[in-house]
């Protein structure tokens, strides 16, 4: 192994997601020198600072992660980040792919909405296998409509998610690791369809925002998405499920200031106002504690 290894081969040697350990190596939380524009990490010192780690114990040696809020988009989500003065960080990338960043320590919290076939309950039975028997806590945000995002007036009158499945239908769907394409696969299965029976786009949508937009634009005669994006482009919605989306992080990082201080805003009488406004959402329980682990 060379004396100085590259994102890609430190984070294989840490077994760490590359995404992972760049954040880290931005953080200055791991001995690494960026050099141009690459980063690039002594070995001997990085394997001083995991031995170190390591005889630190894990209770006092847990890194804080960066604060970011990782995983699933929900606009109005995105607008309380923004007004609280919180300091979180934003990274889409959908709820599956937020509890592996919030398993690796690369974020300090994550947005979710998973429901969970077997049970029929949203968000703990993926948290508690993504997170390992953690101590964690699910804090609830809000329930949200799922449903088709279709152009106005409804022309093709689409009813049903099996309406999905017409020939000749252009539909917007989203990444692998998103909840949305998760809950899509479960109601077309319990349809009695395969994935592959619908036509979607041939690039997935990344956020909840583009969906509608693809509506919009007329690249797809329907999507599968939330009522609220449906009613900021004047589009037609046809409600299929209630869901609900909750933010899950260690319990320790819930005390924090960045968590508290977007909780508390969403409390307040100006998101309450800002989610009826949107439409879509029932939030007055937001910043109840949905599950503990």
């Amino acid at each position: 192994m060379p004396d100085v290894l590259t994102l890609k081969e430190a984070a294989a040697w840490l077994r760490l997601s590359e995404r992972s350990l760049y954040e880290l190596a931005r953080m200055r939380r791991v001995p690494a020198a960026q050099i141009g524009g690459k980063w690039l990490f002594p070995r001997a010192r990085l394997e001083a600072w995991l031995a170190a780690q390591a005889e630190a114990g894990e209770g006092t040696a847990r890194l804080d992660p960066p604060p970011i809020l990782a995983g699933s988009h929900d606009p109005l989500l995105d607008w309380a980040v923004r007004q609280s003065g919180c300091g979180l960080a934003l990274r889409g990338g959908g709820s599956l792919d937020g509890l592996a960043q919030v398993a690796e320590g690369a974020a300090l919290a994550c947005a979710v909405h998973l429901l969970d076939p077997d049970s029929g309950a949203f968000n703990e039975p993926a948290a508690r296998r993504m997170l390992a028997g953690r101590p964690a806590v699910g804090i609830g945000w809000a329930w949200r409509e799922q449903g088709l995002i279709v152009p106005p007036g409804n022309p093709l009158a689409l009813t049903r998610v099996e309406d999905l499945a017409r020939p000749g239908l252009r539909v917007a769907g989203r990444q692998p690791r998103a909840g949305s394409h998760v809950l899509l696969t479960h109601l077309l299965s319990e349809a009695g369809l395969r994935l592959d029976a619908v036509a979607f786009l041939p690039e997935p949508a990344l956020s909840e925002d583009e969906v509608a937009a693809a509506v919009a634009e007329g690249r797809a005669e329907a999507g599968f998405g939330i009522r609220a994006e449906a009613a900021s482009r004047g589009l037609g919605f046809v409600p299929l499920v209630r869901e609900r989306f909750d933010l899950v992080m260690l319990r320790r990082d819930y005390f924090g200031a960045p968590m508290q201080a977007l909780l508390g805003f969403a409390r307040g009488s100006a998101f309450a106002a800002r989610a009826a406004r949107m439409g879509g959402y029932e939030a007055a329980g937001v910043g109840a504690v949905a599950f503990v682990m």
